[in-house]
């Protein structure tokens, strides 16, 4: 079967207007001078393509410190339950600070120390809910690097919950506990889709107790009660900020992971090795840095191939209503159009104005054939980079023309004929 592949070159682009920039930004921002960035890793990505607006070093695996809990929380969200009562191992309890300082044997509930683990970063938290979601720590990280690969991250490996510095072993193959700026901008792009996750790390404080089992065998709030609160101070220094995630350890040096919303444009940043003591604050610069790129310099625009007519399909032993109604012999293939979505956001600068548009096909298909089974895919290219991918619907059914179909229209004239 032959496959009908074209690329389609389009020149100039819909006006940049589409989306237009704040009014307080009056110029462009030039790209950011490597050099004047503290992180040794930088990403600065669009949230919802994926698309790598700017990057130094942000394929370079690096240890990433407690940013690693964005991942922990995402997990314990999507494979526990809020109210689900959380058994504090000794081996949780043993952990360095930053901690909660539970006891063994204490329990909690889990949406309690989510709170615990993405205001506060506790590293007795993270390791008793990687526990109490994977049975253990070894089990919850192959939970961790599974997600990581659903995600699209391709140079991660991850070993702990808390992000603590961390070396293994696998098949002969030598890991850190680490990730790289780009794979940990994907992370934040797939957790801020979760309303959860987004309420948990914009909360200020949150207050809660232990629990204990009651005289009824039910668990009752206990002894022990516990504030914590926001150390994620950029929440409150950038407009649009919508989450983030701070992390150290002497390996990974200061690392930073956020995501803001404005204009309907969504951005992750990224930042590994971002100082070490005393450049606590190195992280706010360049995120304020890498954030106002984007904002000044990438507006969304509709690259959609508006117009573009599409060659019809000739269905092998096929046969449909209009066939017969035209006077078509049945034997005769019929031809189907197809559909696609029609809208193709992405962020552009003014100097990006070619988009390469490939559509891939079977001229031939065989009957029978769905209305909305996809058919094909068209691509959308930008600098060889993959922005968009939409699939390519069949616009009407077509029944096969056998011996069913014939058989069927006998009964339904005999039917008629009554």
């Amino acid at each position: 079967m032959h496959i009908f592949k074209k690329t389609f070159f389009i020149f100039s682009l819909f006006s940049l207007s589409v989306f237009l920039l704040p009014p307080f930004y009056s110029a462009q921002a030039e790209e950011p001078n490597p050099n004047n960035l503290y992180a040794l890793s930088a990403c600065l990505m669009d949230a919802e393509s994926g698309r790598i607006l700017y990057g130094k070093e942000c394929t370079t695996v690096r240890a990433n410190a407690s940013t690693t809990k964005i991942l922990t929380c995402i997990l314990a969200l999507e494979y526990g339950n809020p109210d689900d009562i959380v058994t504090v191992s000794k081996y949780a309890a043993s952990m360095p600070d930053v901690q909660l300082n539970m006891n063994t044997g204490e329990q909690y509930k889990l949406g309690d120390l989510l709170y615990s683990l993405m205001l506060e970063s506790h590293n007795d938290t993270a390791v008793a809910i990687a526990e109490h979601i994977g049975g253990d720590v070894q089990g919850f990280a192959k939970l961790m690097n599974e997600k990581a690969k659903d995600i699209g991250c391709t140079d991660s490996h991850f070993i702990t919950p808390n992000g603590l510095d961390a070396s293994e072993t696998v098949d002969g193959t030598d890991y850190i506990h680490g990730t790289t700026a780009a794979d940990l901008c994907r992370i934040m792009a797939y957790c801020i889709k979760n309303e959860e996750f987004l309420k948990i790390t914009q909360t200020a404080s949150h207050s809660f107790t232990n629990y204990v089992s009651g005289d009824d065998g039910n668990v009752v709030s206990g002894t022990r009660s516990y504030t914590v609160n926001n150390k994620n101070a950029f929440l409150s220094m950038m407009e649009g900020v919508i989450s983030g995630k701070t992390g150290f350890t002497g390996d990974a040096g200061y690392c930073y992971v956020t995501a803001l919303k404005r204009d309907d444009r969504i951005f992750t940043v990224a930042l590994l090795g971002c100082g070490w003591p005393n450049n606590k604050t190195y992280k706010w610069k360049d995120a304020t840095l890498l954030l106002n790129y984007g904002l000044e310099n990438f507006t969304k625009n509709d690259i959609f191939e508006y117009g573009k007519v599409l060659p019809k399909l000739k269905v092998e032993k096929g046969i449909y209503d209009k066939t017969l109604k035209s006077g078509i012999h049945a034997g005769e293939m019929p031809e189907i159009s197809l559909t696609m979505d029609e809208q193709a956001l992405v962020y552009l600068t003014k100097a990006e104005d070619a988009v390469k548009v490939e559509y891939e096909y079977n001229t031939k298909i065989q009957a029978p054939v769905e209305k909305g089974a996809v058919l094909g895919s068209a691509t959308y290219f930008l600098n060889d980079m993959v922005v968009k991918k939409f699939n390519l619907y069949a616009a009407e059914s077509v029944e096969k023309f056998d011996y069913d179909f014939c058989f069927k229209g006998v009964i339904r004239k005999f039917l008629m004929g009554k």
